[in-house]
């Protein structure tokens, strides 16, 4: 009994305290042990606290051995359902298990390669709780992952004091649990206003760079349009009192402005269509900017990024692509329309799938086409915006996606 070493998956989980065992081990003399200790590959798999309980006791431990084939979901599944765990107890566990390549056993273990998201599914927590979690697993003191696992303190001060040197770190902890807290959002804050300066400075040489290739005029009009405007919007995380907002990627602008620009750059009386992204907040705004070019809305279509994202009502999926008509433009020929939901996982921040476009082209054959707000040109098109590459970078590319999908 006492050569037994844990199985490091039943490490995931912080042991009890000290009286809670004592407290275990009290009611195992008085009635038993009523649950074995469950043992894989000679290690202990399940019953941490049983075998010390037993052994403060001075009573024989019984045991049986797994059976199964998945010990990675027995421990989360045994561990969440008996354990009153917070959620930064859970994300220090998702943190452990989320980069394994396999279980701890190749032959037993089975596969334990989980990505961020599948292991905040398992372990009912978010993503961001979860990266959190895996930056102090990467840079905190052993006494500050212990702090977390133990409950004193939370996942998101840890994150934020993971920041400073090691030995910084340990003396924060050994302060009272308030000016443990002070600390960590004075370090929240002192970043914050650090991103915040490296923010500007990239959206103004991002301006610099774009003057030419986002001119004021048009040398020509267009008969088709399609657009991604920089919408400005930020929500303040309730949770991390982070600021979480599009201009972490790129410029954005008012939408007073937004109609301001597109009214002088396309509006017009010619007739011509526009495809114009909107997210769930900005809609009405997506709709505004369509009337001020004097568009009126007839329909939409639908991105469905396989992924759930934030938001306050409902956890975002989708993006929504506005269709604006003017004057006399040709509908679409009856069967040549496409179904309105596309379905493609998302990828960089505010990329769009190549596929609506692509529709965009199969209904407008032959017309001179002009995309909005370009971050890359694309073959066969007119491109405005301030971060626009070469057509020909960007036909270059285009083969290459093609090569790779035949």
């Amino acid at each position: 009994m006492t050569d037994l070493l844990p199985h490091p998956l039943a490490e995931l989980f912080p042991l009890l305290p000290e009286q809670e065992m004592h407290e275990l081990a009290d009611d195992i003399v008085t009635y038993g042990q009523r649950v074995p200790i469950v043992l894989l590959d000679g290690m202990v798999l399940d019953g941490r606290n049983r075998l010390a309980a037993c052994r403060f006791a001075e009573v024989e431990p019984v045991f049986t051995e797994f059976v199964g084939d998945d010990p990675l979901d027995f421990v989360l599944s045994l561990n969440l359902r008996r354990r009153h765990l917070s959620e930064s107890q859970r994300a220090m566990v998702a943190a452990q298990i989320v980069d394994w390549d396999r279980g701890i056993n190749q032959a037993t273990a089975g596969s334990a390669n989980l990505p961020t998201r599948e292991a905040a599914r398992r372990l009912s927590i978010s993503e961001r709780a979860v990266i959190a979690a895996k930056r102090i697993r990467d840079h905190g003191a052993v006494e500050l992952v212990e702090a977390i696992r133990s409950g004193r303190v939370s996942v998101h001060a840890g994150e934020a004091l993971s920041n400073l040197a090691v030995e910084a770190q340990r003396e924060v902890l050994a302060r009272e649990e308030r000016e443990i807290v002070a600390r960590a959002k004075e370090i929240r804050a002192a970043r914050q206003k650090l991103r915040h300066a490296v923010r500007l400075t990239n959206m103004d040489l991002i301006a610099e760079r774009g003057r030419e290739s986002a001119p004021a005029t048009l040398a020509r009009i267009y008969p088709v349009y399609y657009g991604d405007p920089c919408w400005q919007y930020a929500v303040r995380s309730e949770v991390t009192g982070r600021e979480k907002s599009a201009e972490n990627h790129y410029p954005t602008m008012p939408t007073d402005e937004i109609c301001t620009l597109l009214a002088g750059l396309i509006g017009g009386e010619h007739p011509a269509v526009c495809f114009l992204w909107a997210t769930n907040p900005m809609l009405l705004d997506g709709v505004r900017v369509l009337a001020a070019c004097g568009f009126t809305y007839v329909h939409h279509w639908i991105w469905d990024k396989e992924v759930a994202g934030t938001g306050y009502w409902g956890r975002d999926r989708h993006e929504i692509l506005l269709i604006g008509r003017r004057g006399d433009i040709a509908a679409p020929l009856p069967g040549t329309q496409p179904e309105t939901v596309y379905r493609e996982r998302k990828g960089r921040h505010s990329a769009k799938p190549d596929w609506f476009a692509e529709q965009i082209e199969k209904l407008f054959p032959g017309l001179a086409k002009l995309e909005l707000f370009a971050r890359a040109a694309r073959p066969g098109w007119d491109s405005w915006g301030f971060e626009a590459e070469p057509a020909a970078e960007a036909a270059k590319k285009q083969r290459t996606r093609k090569a790779v999908a035949a």
